[in-house]
């Protein structure tokens, strides 16, 4: 796309219209190769992918993009390129190799694993009146969750819906998210994805998708059997149906994407397209060709390259623009700031365009804000305008409900309730005023780890399933069995493992910053202890909607709590208030002990002082001013609080507890000053009036 006034991208005009155009009856293909010798466009018949028709040469032209125009490729045109180069460190040219056009929007699959070839795609979908809902970010909470998993057994979608694009947008799912209070679906990988052979070998897949092989098509597998037959136009179309059916109904569609490495693997992996078109500058490698991984796949993409950065924003702008998709969230978003050197900085020209684009500027930018690499660490460390997973809230919480509860049937709670007050608050020692809370995506599980219900039913991770004798997967959890480790019918033990799950899900659902919930957990989800189901594409992984009552009061809970904080803007500031100044949007916030006392400096840090009263009040713009109290009690043992006595505070009207198992009304009032007795490890939430 041409660029602004004001904004170049990588490469810039030089690296425009990469891929396929059509025009004028005829169409051009550009690809960049900067160390190739010759490229060549291969024609495939439409039926037999092993056909070759007809082959073309490219010519070298300006910025070391290759093109050719011809009649040759017309909508639905199966094609590949073939790439010729010199031999030396870093180059892995092989001109018999069929490889992918880096930009294909549309792929077909032969016979064999590496059998893939292009397809010339043509746009003609109907977007109607379908507009992207634009959620504020205050208002946002995010559901993550597997699109296949997340439908594959619901009862009420059609058996020829289960896990595809069609069955996500039906009206039964969105029935379902509706109820749960939820804005924004944010999908495991969606971008076309392939298994590693190892995973085949043993019998298994790879079924989060975080294995890509082309960054701007939408994986075949999740379409409906008529739109696979039908061919990758149907499946594209299915794709943006479901995207305009979700943002009729309000909803926003987030992609989890994958940037940072491709399927090729190592040297000696499958070679499918950006190893074959020019490796020494797609790859990140030393001077002697090895590889420099920071992502733990095999290889990493050189962004500090203008090709790659240039591939990366372009597909962007894709999925943005052509897709309607309202946001990204960045797989291993560490490994796309690591400049020439390989190390990470937060001003990397690839960043600040992804952040800068006029293309992007209506799109969430979510980092995972770390990779495996040297310094690969990052939370807290992106720019203004991205926002971050952040995992020091994540260990905080796990900490205080369940490792600390641990630790204390033992001996005695190992820290106060200060780090735990500081997450709760919005992490203001991880970002900076600036950026405000709402730079933080809150979240207590992810598809990476334990389920929420496993964390509190296992002790350490049983990962026997995926063949590698359970060396996969974190050994730290952060969990807490609660006295046996797996499934039990003690009622004492089942009890606790409820009420630690509704404690988490309110510190989750009540916290400043932006909620992610984890497809399932509201229902209390198992993987049986598995913390690395990424090969496990069966019962183990998808959702199941065959509710015991328990699972149905959690979710209750869940719809109970987002409602909540949709209704008390308190919750959900969107900047840091600033001691005795008003600031627009944020939430004055007072701390108070069991006593109804203000929380003295020694008591944050006291082991031994687990309890707080929070209150928090509005400063809202558009909204009526709010002000809510939250009581947290962090040991086993009941303890009595004495309601503060607040300035303009007549009384306290309870929301929600997570003592109850089925939520509550609003039924009982108190008056400041009034003493409750506060079950052990609980929380309680009440509109300040």
């Amino acid at each position: 796309m041409p660029e602004s006034q004001d904004f170049t991208a990588p490469g810039g005009a030089a690296l425009d219209d990469l891929g396929v155009r059509l025009h004028d009856g005829v169409a051009t293909l550009r690809v960049w190769s900067q160390n190739a010798s010759s490229i060549e466009l291969v024609i495939f018949d439409e039926t037999d992918l092993d056909w070759v028709t007809d082959e073309v040469d490219l010519e070298r032209g300006t910025g070391d993009v290759w093109e050719v125009t011809t009649d040759l490729l017309q909508p639905g045109t199966r094609y590949a390129v073939r790439v010729g180069g010199p031999h030396g460190p870093g180059n892995t040219f092989n001109p018999e190799t069929l490889l992918l056009d880096p930009y294909a929007k549309g792929l077909a699959q032969g016979d064999g694993y590496e059998e893939w070839r292009s397809v010339v795609i043509v746009d003609g979908f109907d977007w109607a009146e379908s507009r992207k809902p634009r959620i504020p970010l205050d208002r946002t909470v995010i559901y993550e969750a597997h699109l296949k998993g997340v439908t594959k057994r619901q009862p009420d979608v059609p058996p020829a819906l289960h896990g595809t694009y069609a069955g996500l947008a039906h009206p039964a799912m969105i029935e379902y998210f509706h109820s749960l209070g939820i804005t924004s679906i944010e999908l495991l990988p969606v971008h076309a994805f392939v298994p590693e052979p190892r995973l085949l070998e043993r019998g298994l897949t790879n079924y989060w998708g975080y294995n890509t092989l082309n960054f701007f098509t939408p994986h075949n597998a999740y379409a409906t059997d008529d739109a696979r037959k039908e061919g990758p136009e149907a499946v594209l179309a299915e794709f943006k149906g479901m995207v305009k059916l979700l943002h009729e109904a309000g909803l926003e569609v987030i992609l989890d994407v994958v940037y940072n490495h491709t399927s090729e693997e190592g040297i000696g992996g499958p070679r499918s397209s950006l190893r074959g078109i020019d490796n020494a500058n797609y790859y990140r490698q030393q001077p002697d060709g090895v590889y420099i991984d920071t992502t733990g796949c095999g290889n990493t993409l050189d962004t500090s390259k203008d090709a790659a950065a240039r591939l990366v924003l372009d597909s962007l702008r894709y999925w943005a623009q052509e897709m309607q998709i309202d946001g990204f969230r960045f797989d291993l978003a560490a490994a796309l700031g690591r400049d020439e050197n390989h190390e990470y900085t937060p001003e990397h020209p690839l960043l600040l365009a992804i952040r800068d684009d006029p293309a992007l500027q209506d799109v969430k930018l979510i980092a995972e804000p770390w990779d495996v690499g040297l310094g690969g660490w990052q939370t807290g460390n992106f720019t203004d305008g991205w926002l971050e997973w952040n995992d020091r809230y994540r260990d905080r919480v796990r900490n205080f409900w369940l490792s600390d509860i641990d630790y204390a049937r033992r001996a005695s709670a190992p820290v106060g309730i200060g780090g735990f007050a500081t997450r709760l608050a919005g992490s203001s020692n991880t970002f900076s005023e600036d950026r405000g809370p709402l730079a933080s995506v809150n979240f207590i599980t992810a598809h990476d780890g334990f389920t929420l219900r496993d964390l509190v039913t296992y002790d350490v991770k049983h990962n026997e399933a995926n063949g590698e004798d359970n060396r996969d997967g974190a050994d730290t959890n952060r969990s807490f069995n609660h006295g046996v480790e797996g499934p039990t019918t003690d009622p004492l033990v089942e009890a606790a493992r409820r009420k630690a799950m509704r404690n988490l899900l309110g510190t989750l659902l009540l916290s400043a910053g932006i909620p992610m919930l984890t497809a399932g957990d509201e229902s209390g989800r198992t993987q049986s202890g598995n913390n690395n189901a990424y090969a496990q594409d069966s019962d183990l992984t998808w959702l199941s909607w065959d509710d015991e009552d328990w699972q149905k009061d959690l979710r209750a809970h869940v719809s109970a709590l987002t409602r909540l904080r949709r209704e008390n803007p308190s919750l959900r500031p969107s900047r840091y208030a600033r001691l005795g100044e008003h600031t627009p949007n944020a939430s004055v916030m007072d701390w108070y002990d069991q006593n109804g006392e203000t929380m003295e400096q020694e008591q944050w840090t006291d082991p031994g002082n687990r309890t707080l009263q929070y209150v928090a009040a509005s400063t809202p713009v558009d909204e009526p001013a709010n002000r809510i109290l939250l009581v947290v009690h962090g040991i086993e043992s009941p303890v009595e609080i004495t309601l503060p006595t607040l300035e303009d505070a007549s009384r306290f009207v309870s929301l929600w507890s997570s003592s109850d198992e089925h939520p509550g009304g609003e039924s009982e009032t108190f008056a400041p000053g009034d003493v409750l007795t506060t079950p052990g490890t609980s929380m309680r939430l009440f509109r300040v009036e």
